[in-house]
């Protein structure tokens, strides 16, 4: 028989993409995020590409495949399309030790995060 089909979690005018295991901190990665929740397609690709911010080109990247996703799999037009959600979520963190003066040592933290950019499908409203 085999199972059921799962029903699909976004809505019929929404896509998403994610990116996985990122090298940067969430808290990092979220001021990122932050810039382009809820602008146009256009206007946040702009600014995450003369962002200064280094992760910004993996988001921008991101966002693309998202913006794509729409596209092919959902038949959606691209110059309606808005981030309705960039989210971030933690990943491991790798521990490494360095070595200090006195004979000690610290613990050095270098986490990794999730990164999900759901984009949507807007009406233009006629002004």
């Amino acid at each position: 028989m085999g199972k059921a089909k799962t029903e699909r979690r976004l809505a019929d005018n929404e896509a998403q993409a994610v990116a996985r295991t990122l090298r940067i901190s969430p808290q990092k990665l979220n001021l990122v995020a932050e810039m382009i929740r809820g602008k146009k397609v256009e206007t946040a690709l702009a600014e995450l590409e003369f962002s200064r911010k280094r992760i910004s080109d993996q988001v921008r990247k991101t966002l693309q495949s998202a913006i794509a996703n729409a596209e092919n799999n959902h038949d959606l037009d691209v110059d309606s399309l808005i981030v309705a959600e960039a989210y971030v979520g933690k990943s491991i963190v790798m521990k490494r030790f360095r070595v200090r003066g006195r004979g000690r040592s610290s613990r050095i933290l270098k986490p990794f995060s999730h990164l999900t950019i759901v984009v949507r499908e807007v009406e233009e409203e006629a002004a």
